[in-house]
């Protein structure tokens, strides 16, 4: 199904083409969904799964300057969007109902808990839980944007993987040392 949502977006294909391209009987799908929009939410799902996991993953892995995973987590989440545009797209505002979707909201909460977790470790020990907010979301507004901008082609900047290194150095960097 995943690779449906990336070659013909959330709303271009049919559940009879995912069943054909799996082998199985058209109805097959619906012995474990009630209907397209609920396999639809199980793409979006795994996808914020494969997403937290990344990115646990290589902020876990992320030494030497005490940014470093912050700087991390903006390359994957770039990188993400980059490799998964479809299912990216589809998890930030594609299927309507995100918001109301308590499931959703708590494994998306789950990544955000992870860029908290190394935005609090990278600030001075007093700093205000509603500092960690407001430099998280901050982080993410420009995280965020930068990926959707990579891969709606809307900026004329090339960069390569080092430039794209020291973007993200120099915002956390600028976001966390003010």
């Amino acid at each position: 199904m995943r690779v449906l949502v990336e070659e013909k977006g959330a709303d271009g294909f049919s559940i009879s083409e995912a069943a054909r391209r799996a082998g199985v009987s058209s109805a097959a799908p619906y012995k474990h969904f009630s209907d397209r929009a609920e396999i639809v939410r199980e793409v979006a799902l795994a996808g914020i799964d494969r997403m937290r996991d990344r990115m646990d993953q290589v902020a876990q892995a992320a030494s030497g300057d005490p940014l470093a995973p912050v700087t991390a987590l903006g390359l994957c989440y770039a990188d993400f969007a980059r490799t998964e545009p479809g299912v990216f797209r589809l998890i930030f505002g594609l299927a309507e109902g995100h918001e109301r979707d308590a499931e959703m909201q708590a494994r998306g909460d789950g990544c955000l808990a992870i860029v908290k977790r190394e935005i609090r470790t990278a600030m001075p020990e007093d700093t205000p839980e509603t500092e960690i907010e407001r430099r998280s979301l901050m982080l993410h507004m420009f995280v965020h944007g930068h990926a959707f901008l990579e891969i709606d082609g809307k900026h004329e900047l090339e960069l390569t993987a080092e430039q794209e290194k020291a973007l993200m150095a120099d915002i956390s960097r600028r976001i966390l040392r003010d």
